[in-house]
């Protein structure tokens, strides 16, 4: 029970990177009908932002303020720098897409990845790079479990970020708008609200949220890679398409069920078929649900 339940808790943490990257897969599909295929790489950049901040703040403070402190300034600094990297990555990159085939977007979002790769290569070079420790570890034994501060704060501030997205997008006038896009956005911008607003806003919210996954990522495992954005990326976008594609509660759900499904598949198999075997499984879930977990049949067939 006590190796379940630590499993149980590496899940959880796996999976909140997978669900807030995820988040931003799900939103821009929702509202564009398109996948931003640079998404990984964003946080990517947003981790190495935060690594930025982070260092800049320990230079500028030193000891002063407590590790903590600097943790949530540098989330904050570094998801709104990250947005606005989204609302330009929106303007010049698929803007002027959005009436070609969708072949077209999906390319050109894989060039912006490779774009942010290399930019980020030729500035902090191909090394890997320690994320700076904020915070000191601190590991609590409960009943045999071992539990980490790191783990806790990683899965608390995934799980706020979640339930306030929740909030925007449920009790606020732009998140009805941004739900009313996603419904049509050839009718509604007729009513007043305008698709050059909306499209950036969810770009950057998307965005945000791929930052405080890349600072969180380098929380609990501060090595960053220039590369570390296409595995994590990819796997985030199948946990958007099995969540059901513009289905934000589904894609944060997929997004923890796949870091399940990761982890407790090694905890049984030999770690090479982690990747097979969890895959595998996900391949039966879609064939049994092929529009996912909250996914309608329909919804697609709307904005063809």
């Amino acid at each position: 029970m006590e190796y379940f339940l630590q499993n149980l808790i590496n899940a959880l943490q796996w999976g909140s990177f997978y669900a807030l990257i995820a988040l931003g897969y799900s939103m821009v599909y929702s509202i564009l009908m398109l996948f931003n295929f640079a998404h990984g790489d964003i946080f990517m950049i947003g981790a190495y932002i935060g690594f930025c901040i982070a260092s800049l703040f320990i230079l500028l403070f030193g000891s002063a303020v407590p590790g903590w402190l600097v943790l949530i300034l540098t989330i904050i600094v570094s998801m709104l720098l990250t947005s606005l990297l989204g609302v330009l990555i929106e303007k010049i990159g698929y803007r002027p897409l959005r009436n070609a085939p969708r072949a077209s977007a999906a390319i050109t979002g894989l060039m912006i990845g490779i774009i942010l790769e290399t930019s980020n290569i030729a500035i902090f070079g191909t090394k890997r790079i320690a994320f700076p420790s904020l915070i000191e570890t601190v590991t609590y034994n409960i009943s045999g479990v071992f539990i980490t501060n790191k783990k806790i704060i990683i899965v608390a501030i995934s799980l706020f970020l979640m339930a306030g997205l929740h909030f925007f997008i449920e009790k606020t006038k732009w998140g009805m708008a941004m739900r009313a896009m996603s419904y049509d956005f050839l009718i509604i911008p007729l009513m007043g609200i305008s698709l050059n607003v909306i499209a950036p806003l969810t770009f950057a919210i998307g965005s945000g949220l791929a930052a405080a996954a890349g600072i969180l990522y380098g929380l609990a495992y501060p090595v960053l890679d220039p590369h570390m954005g296409i595995l994590l990326g990819w796997k985030a976008f199948v946990a958007a398409i099995l969540g059901g594609r513009g289905s934000i509660l589904g894609a944060a759900l997929a997004g923890f069920l796949l870091g399940f499904i990761e982890i407790f598949t090694a905890m049984i198999f030999p770690s090479t078929l982690r990747d097979l075997i969890a895959y595998s499984i996900i391949l039966i879930i879609l064939t049994a649900r092929p529009h996912g977990f909250f996914g309608k049949a329909h919804s697609s067939s709307l904005r063809l």
